[in-house]
């Protein structure tokens, strides 16, 4: 085993450790200096800093339209601040027992996820990951371009009118590569870089938002009939088979973060910073952001008689200049802040860790930037029934079941022990079958089947049979990271329990 040297007060250990003074591993096949643990002299993220985090992921336009989707398909405005209430308080439960290990060893998610998929099986669930972060990055690029593409358009007016390049007018496109390009310098800063520009961008978007409120308000002379009005499901048979599924995908909007939270825990100066940091932060300003999109789009109908969810639409309603210009830097700080942390930091590990010797973080910063690009997300935002159901979900039941392996694996396998220097040897205890753990990849493949084989789609809605995949299993596509999670982690503990049924081989001289 490679040494580890516990700290804390003399005599007390706080539970964290680091690898002892020149014993760091130095396979290139497994290691760069971006997957080695941080040291602990570097963890000193507080819980403002975590706090600070999710208040400026939380705060964006997307976030901002969740609750706009639910109404759109027929909830009232308590019903869908309901659902996103209830659905961040279940996925900060995972996100707290997977952001564990950060803190404790200094390890990012991927080499986390060596301890249940083996040295070369982490890149499984490290490359869903990966591709999940790079369709995301992609979709709040084009919503922070099209933000810029409107604000700049009622300051400088004629944009929409430019000529066309793929439907759409080129100044559109030039205020989207303008935007990427604005991300990807700042990440190429580096992790204390974002934790910085989180830490300021965080209060400014939260100002930001009540202004837009007071201003609503103000013109409205109070808030709109949007308040008073009724569902259309109702609390009764027509509302559950609407509400699962939207959970669901309100559940899965984070999920994402909940595999690769510790990419920043790991970061953190203690388990207290990482856990009243998250909870602190997340399940509280989701909430409230919901409700004050709520508040300002019911005032937005008082004011213009039909409701504009979108913040950006509602902001370029004014012809003030300077309103205009507050609009559009709130527009990009938000966009920016929720788009670096959550949906660039993830994939630029995960692509190192995949290739150690060829990428590190910035090269993967890079190579997100460009797929995601290339997955057109304009097209995946294209209706609600698209963005919720079939994107969301979709990845909800697919992250869940790696979310149920990394969980069984780190708290019900080895009680949140690990060998901190194993994980990147390969003659150590997470080699197991040519650096495969077959435990881990049948959970995966059965929890994933379960979770999204029965994913359907009504007639012209969607991509998938209006039964299902798998039509049996059409009656699980409403609850896929439940169903995942779950499946997952029961499979994957019960087969290490009996894991002699799969012995380590020889490792590679």
């Amino acid at each position: 085993m490679t040494a580890t040297v516990p700290t804390g007060s003399p005599g007390i250990s706080d539970g964290r450790a680091e690898l002892a003074p020149g014993t760091a591993p130095a396979d290139p096949r497994f290691v760069n200096d971006d997957l080695l643990p941080v040291p602990l002299a570097e963890r000193r993220w507080t819980t403002y800093n975590f706090a600070a985090l999710w208040v400026g992921m939380a705060h964006n336009i997307p976030s901002w339209l969740l609750a706009s989707g639910l109404v759109a398909l027929g909830m009232d405005w308590k019903q869908a601040v309901l659902t996103i209430a209830l659905a961040n308080v279940i996925v900060l439960l995972p996100m707290l027992l997977t952001g564990h290990a950060g803190p404790k060893y200094g390890i990012p998610f991927p080499v986390l996820a060596r301890a249940s998929f083996g040295l070369r099986g982490a890149n499984l669930p490290a490359m869903v990951r990966a591709g999940v972060a790079c369709a995301w990055f992609g979709i709040q690029t084009w919503i922070g371009g099209q933000g810029i593409f409107v604000l700049l358009g009622k300051i400088f007016g004629g944009w929409a009118e430019a000529s066309r390049i793929a439907g759409q007018p080129w100044t559109l496109w030039l205020c989207f590569g303008l935007f990427w390009a604005l991300e990807l310098a700042i990440i190429y800063r580096g992790m204390e870089a974002l934790r910085r520009f989180e830490n300021w961008a965080a209060p400014f978007v939260i100002v930001g938002a009540l202004v837009l409120l007071g201003w609503i308000t103000f013109k409205a002379g109070g808030l709109g009939p949007l308040l008073d009005q009724p569902s259309e499901l109702g609390w009764g048979a027509d509302f559950w088979p609407v509400f699962f599924p939207a959970l669901m995908g309100m559940i899965a909007f984070w999920a994402t973060l909940s595999l690769n939270i510790p990419d920043f825990t790991r970061f953190g100066a203690g388990q207290r910073a990482q856990v009243w940091g998250q909870t602190l932060g997340l399940p509280t300003t989701m909430t409230l952001f919901a409700l004050l999109s709520v508040l300002v789009t019911s005032g937005s109908q008082a004011v213009y008689g039909a409701p504009v969810w979108d913040p950006v639409a509602l902001a370029a309603k004014t012809d003030n200049v300077f309103g205009l210009l507050f609009a559009l830097v709130t527009v990009l700080i938000a966009t920016v802040s929720v788009n670096i942390a959550a949906n660039v930091v993830s994939p630029a590990y995960d692509l190192a860790h995949l290739a150690p010797r060829l990428v590190n973080f910035r090269t993967g910063a890079l190579i997100t930037g460009v797929v995601g690009v290339l997955v057109m997300p304009w097209k995946l935002t294209a209706t609600p029934e698209l963005y919720i159901f079939t994107w969301l979900g979709l990845v909800g039941g697919l992250l869940g079941t790696v979310a149920g392996i990394l969980i069984a694996d780190y708290w019900l396998v080895r009680r949140t022990v690990l060998d901190l220097g194993a994980l990147y040897r390969v003659d150590g205890p997470y080699w197991y079958r040519g650096g495969w753990n077959p435990a881990a990849v049948l959970a995966f493949v059965v929890g994933g089947v379960l979770a999204v084989g029965g994913s359907h789609s009504a007639p012209g809605t969607g991509p998938f049979p209006e039964h299902g995949l798998i039509p049996f299993l059409e009656p699980l596509a409403d609850y896929g990271w439940a169903v995942g999670l779950a499946a997952s982690l029961l499979l994957y503990t019960a087969l290490m329990k009996g894991r002699r049924a799969f012995p380590s081989t020889a490792p590679p001289r």
